[in-house]
């Protein structure tokens, strides 16, 4: 069909009908182009930055449990580079390190406020967990916008250049092949486009969140597991 289409008329490859679209057909082509480059530059980001946070903190995990002093893992992450796991550990080791330089200055017993330092602790072990989580979910939301928004502006370019078919269609009172499937054509092409940006955003973004959630149960995890060392170990 396609190929009789352009023995009918020679102007029918994709090159043509998107430099004969109209202006409102290629401003969405060209607004989805954008999208579609910008997730790409976003997932390539992103893959690297989380496989990267994922080796680190795996690393780090092995290190903290085969080293016993918690000064020597504090050494340790300096040397290895940052990740989720050694970020959420030193917020609670540097907690744990100003409220035991304020309970020796005041000359208190580690027996006193211990409920309250335990919580102080419990805080920064979460406040890392959430600013990690918060870095690692960055940018990650226009994934989402472009998997369920392209489809939709590809649509509108397609009623666009159904639209202008039938104009064409009332203009020359014929309604042939050669009248209306250049509009029809160039319509399929805005949808096309609009399904090439949508689709790698939304599996790229369901992978990405799986990931991300995998690394947020393991903060989690770790942050239990340290405090309760703490707990047995100062408390």
């Amino acid at each position: 069909m396609f190929h009789l289409l352009l023995e009918a008329n020679p102007n029918m490859d994709v090159i043509s009908l998107l430099k004969g679209a109209s202006l409102v057909v290629q401003g969405v082509m060209l607004l989805l182009a954008i999208m579609s480059l910008l997730s790409w530059l976003i997932i390539g980001s992103k893959a690297m930055f989380l496989s990267t946070a994922a080796a680190r903190s795996a690393r780090f995990h092995e290190t903290f449990w085969n080293t016993p002093r918690l000064d020597d893992v504090w050494k340790l992450t300096e040397e290895q580079g940052p990740s989720p796991l050694s970020e959420v550990f030193r917020a609670g080791y540097s907690e744990l390190a100003k409220l035991r330089k304020r309970r020796n200055e005041q000359g208190t017993q580690d027996s006193e406020n211990s409920l309250g330092d335990i919580e102080s602790i419990e805080r920064a072990l979460h406040r890392a967990r959430l600013t990690a989580i918060t870095e690692m979910e960055s940018k990650i939301p226009f994934l989402a916008t472009t998997a369920s928004a392209a489809p939709f502006i590809g649509l509108f370019g397609t009623v666009w250049g159904i639209m202008n078919s039938f104009r064409s269609i009332g203009a020359k009172g014929a309604a042939n092949l050669a009248t209306v499937a250049p509009g029809i054509a160039e319509a399929l092409v805005a949808t096309a486009i609009g399904l090439v940006a949508a689709i790698p955003a939304v599996m790229a973004y369901n992978y990405f969140s799986r990931r991300i959630k995998v690394l947020a149960s393991d903060m989690d995890t770790f942050g239990s597991d340290f405090l309760n060392i703490i707990r047995r170990r100062f408390f």
